[in-house]
């Protein structure tokens, strides 16, 4: 049975938002609100409480380590995708070692997204 997937996207790029967006809009799955940053984030993700996160590295205000740190704290099951420009090498095994196994390298392209997205949620989508 398919059930429905509410992704927030939490990147202080509007550009990345609306690619986020269309791409998985396009599979079918709901899109539910954009945080610019990763203090809007968590309050969005505690009033929402979205099924998938897709979370970029670099933000103003709260970064996607300290974000994501605080969201597994929260919910260690939570599954998130962390996006990242090209050269956040460091920052990626940072990500790793608190426990986030999906990344995404930005640009991507929506197939690529769609793909981590049903490695993490598998027939439910």
């Amino acid at each position: 049975m398919k059930k429905d997937i509410n992704v927030l996207v939490v990147d202080d790029s509007p550009f990345v938002f609306k690619a986020v967006k269309r791409s998985l809009e396009a599979k079918g799955l709901n899109v539910i609100g954009n945080a610019r940053n990763g203090k809007i984030g968590l309050e969005l993700i505690e009033k929402y409480n979205p099924d998938l996160i897709t979370l970029d590295v670099t933000m103003p205000v709260m970064d996607g380590i300290e974000t994501a740190k605080n969201i597994y704290k929260k919910n260690p099951e939570a599954k998130v995708i962390m996006m990242s420009a090209m050269g956040d090498e460091a920052l990626i095994g940072e990500a790793r070692e608190i426990g986030i196994d999906h990344f995404i390298h930005k640009p991507f392209k929506g197939d690529m997204l769609f793909s981590k997205v049903k490695e993490m949620f598998g027939d439910d989508i």
